[in-house]
């Protein structure tokens, strides 16, 4: 089963935050290995140096939690997934058709669900609402 998490699950998953605590008895209580996409890998490793940027972590702390994120790809606990661009964004484009008008979401947020859609995920990882309606509306399972 293809398990997608998206940046606000791993930003709590490798960071310090309101939900760091849920993500990690979580990801402790399976066995299945969360897929990663480029864009969401992106997107972490860029939320994580604006955060120190900002100020939000302390000097070094991106650094620190980036190390975890790949000692946790090396062991297999995260697949790095690869997705056609051009498959994402016209994917990415119907759901913007289908769901933005009455929903709201952000285009990073689309991205993030049509590239789970098409690798085949059934659940998707998430603490953003938002996000989640659009993953629940599109019939992943968002079990947080």
């Amino acid at each position: 089963m293809v398990i997608c998490a998206d940046t606000s699950f791993l930003f709590s998953l490798y960071g310090n935050d309101a939900h760091t605590q849920r993500a990690l008895a979580w990801v402790k209580s399976r066995r299945t290995p969360i897929t990663v996409t480029v864009l969401g890998e992106y997107e972490l490793a860029n939320a994580l140096r604006f955060a120190e940027f900002r100020k939000f972590i302390a000097q070094g702390e991106a650094a620190l939690w980036w190390a975890q994120f790949e000692a946790d790809r090396s062991a297999g606990r995260l697949i790095l997934s690869v997705c056609n661009i051009a498959d994402v964004i016209g994917e990415a484009n119907r759901l913007s058709a289908t769901h933005t008008l009455t929903g709201g979401h952000r285009g990073f947020d689309i991205l993030h669900v049509a590239s789970a859609l098409r690798l085949g995920a059934k659940r998707f990882l998430t603490f953003d609402d938002n996000q989640r309606k659009l993953s629940e509306a599109e019939g992943m399972a968002v079990p947080l």
